[in-house]
């Protein structure tokens, strides 16, 4: 089976389960948006979060959720990231290892990083991410012995805040002739950071996945537009669009990839997840439109619990799919 080397941001989720939105309008968090808060705030967000109850703690991280569920999959996954020497940093790689995933961790003084997940009723999902010791990780500390050995390179759109890091790691990946995938990561990222996302999907970027938002930020048209100008970009272009499925092109061929029913509970890592999914078809040799499927499929079912982490029987449910339907 294939290799995925991913990078990005290690952080520990904090997933808060909200009976309503208030929360939101206190700290000035814009519902369905990932904003960057200091240590502070992320401290005042804690002590504030004893008072709600239903919180819990798992490893998370964009690409390092991406890695999980690959790996669950049956893809050797490894994943390059920072995080602080203390216990949160220690929780985060004991997950990792626990699901799969070969840790690639550089150390910090500095603590490790939360993101704080707001759960809303109607299952939208709102971030406040402290980014901690991740944002430490520079392209010095990149080498090319990190890249050798892969096939493919997953990385996290939340990393584009630092352009430097970003074109190094994809300049390595491309050295060593590895297929790049790109995720958008969020609408607000990609109004900040447009023009050099742009670029790096020109020079780089082999897959990139976005969903509504992020596609319409990035294009400014709606998905069935914004798809076309994706893919005149990069070879390989994903619209996820919500309850009515995706969107996959490459050249001219248009594929619409169905939902899969699904109970929504909790929308946290669903593009993770669908990430995961696409590339492990991908890394199969599957037509795009079933690797769509196959994204699709893990998508569906990472909604149905709280937090970005699926069962043991949740993942033999969606193997035996895979095999009875897809593959």
């Amino acid at each position: 089976m294939k290799n995925i080397l991913g990078i990005g941001n290690a952080l520990v989720d904090i997933l808060a389960t909200l009976t309503g939105d208030a929360i939101l309008q206190e700290f000035n968090l814009p519902k369905g948006s990932m904003q960057h808060v200091d240590e502070a705030t992320a401290n005042r967000l804690w002590e504030r979060l004893h008072t709600l109850g239903g919180v819990q703690q798992v490893a998370g991280g964009s690409a390092a959720n991406t890695m999980a569920g690959a790996a669950q999959l049956g893809l050797r996954c490894t994943f390059i990231g920072k995080t602080g020497n203390d216990e949160p940093g220690r929780f985060f790689a004991d997950d990792q290892a626990a699901h799969g995933v070969t840790s690639v961790l550089l150390h910090s003084a500095t603590a490790t990083g939360r993101c704080t997940v707001f759960i809303s009723p109607d299952a939208e999902r709102t971030m406040a991410t402290y980014l901690g010791a991740a944002i430490e990780l520079s392209p010095g500390e990149l080498d090319e012995k990190m890249f050798k050995g892969h096939h493919y390179f997953y990385i996290e759109g939340y990393l584009v805040q630092n352009h430097d890091l970003v074109r190094r790691a994809m300049e390595l990946a491309k050295a060593q002739r590895l297929i790049i995938a790109l995720d958008l990561a969020s609408y607000n990222v990609v109004e900040e950071n447009r023009d050099f996302l742009h670029d790096m999907l020109r020079q780089y970027v082999d897959i990139v996945f976005a969903n509504e938002a992020e596609a319409e930020a990035f294009t400014g048209k709606k998905p069935h537009e914004a798809i076309g100008e994706l893919s005149r970009l990069c070879d390989i272009a994903v619209v996820k669009t919500g309850g009515e499925g995706s969107l996959v092109q490459c050249g001219h061929a248009v594929h619409t990839v169905k939902p899969y029913p699904t109970n929504v509970i909790d929308t946290t890592g669903a593009g993770d997840l669908y990430a995961a999914g696409f590339l492990y078809g991908h890394a199969a040799g599957l037509p795009l439109d079933r690797c769509g499927a196959a994204g699709s499929l893990t998508a569906s079912k990472v909604v149905e619990v709280i937090g970005p982490k699926i069962s043991g029987s949740g993942w033999a449910a969606i193997k035996q799919h895979l095999k009875d339907y897809i593959i």
